[in-house]
């Protein structure tokens, strides 16, 4: 059995999502594939591969009790654990009554925040046939916007309405694409102590509006100074909410464009908006080497 699903992007609303702001969700053209078979020993064989088909995790653990035989990484094995125990808690015999062969395999770097985890439990779902977002609440908490990602190929408008998921296809098309560029930072964010710092410290009132309806303006944009107007009143907002400096200010303050953190601050992927078509030099010269036109990572 083989399964795939996409990663993600947060285009608007990072932090706010979980509070209820409506917020742009771009699914990814790259993403996951789960690969399983059965054989007939008491193991479940673990392999997981990077997008050059290099093995950066593996791990064999009792089908039974999930007993550890052989790990890479304690920490990562404790996360699949933590995967089938829940998994488990909705159907018991999930792999007990063959032993298994498991590959996973990424089309993205795993440094990207693309969604390695999201797209996981996306197709540990279908392979359970299971609701992906009850899994996804039992191990992460999350606001659920990156699982909604995981089997779209349309941009989301997304959102949490008394904790009910709002969704809605979207076509976001902006006629200034071109001049949108995404670059990885060089640092990868952990979103889950990200949300855990949020929702510890953060009023879930504070901005939501605000970022609600910037989230609408940015869908009918037809013009990229006002876009990059926008974006940059989105990072003022966010940036006053959980008192970090703009990235923009931070390191870009001579780029001659507008710059938006995506996901956590900090690490991961910044959205580009240049006012002149070829800002990849700027970047390079930075030493941020992973820079790419959004629709070449994104669906729009």
């Amino acid at each position: 059995m083989r399964f795939y699903s996409n990663g993600k992007l947060l285009l608007t609303g990072e932090y706010l999502v979980l509070n209820g702001a409506l917020s742009l969700a771009l699914p990814s053209i790259y993403g996951q594939y789960l690969e399983v078979h059965n054989n007939n020993s008491n193991v479940i064989k673990w392999t997981s591969y990077d997008k050059s088909n290099r093995i950066w995790f593996e791990c064999e653990l009792n089908k039974e009790n999930l007993n550890i035989i052989y790990s890479s990484s304690k920490n990562i094995c404790k996360t699949i654990i933590k995967l089938i125990t829940s998994i488990r808690e909705i159907k018991p015999e999930f792999l007990k009554l063959t032993g298994s062969i498991i590959k996973t395999e990424l089309t993205f770097s795993k440094d990207w925040g693309l969604g390695s985890s999201s797209t996981l439990i996306s197709n540990f779902s279908k392979f359970a046939g299971i609701n992906p977002f009850e899994l996804n609440n039992k191990i992460f908490n999350g606001s659920g916007y990156d699982i909604a990602c995981a089997d779209s190929k349309s941009s989301l408008l997304y959102k949490l309405n008394n904790g009910k998921r709002v969704i809605k296809n979207v076509k976001y098309n902006p006629p200034f694409k071109e001049n949108l560029y995404l670059v990885y930072l060089n640092k990868k964010q952990n979103s889950l102590n990200e949300i855990k710092k949020f929702k510890r410290n953060i009023s879930s009132k504070i901005g939501t509006s605000e970022i609600s309806d910037i989230t609408k303006k940015i869908i009918l944009c037809k013009d990229q100074s006002d876009f990059n107007f926008l974006i940059k009143e989105h990072e003022k907002i966010v940036s006053r909410i959980i008192s970090r400096k703009r990235i923009k200010e931070k390191l870009f303050k001579d780029f001659d464009g507008e710059i938006k953190s995506l996901g956590a601050w900090g690490g991961d992927f910044v959205l580009v908006s240049a006012s002149k078509s070829k800002p990849k030099y700027y970047f390079k010269r930075k030493g941020y080497n992973s820079i790419f036109k959004l629709n070449e990572v994104v669906y729009i």
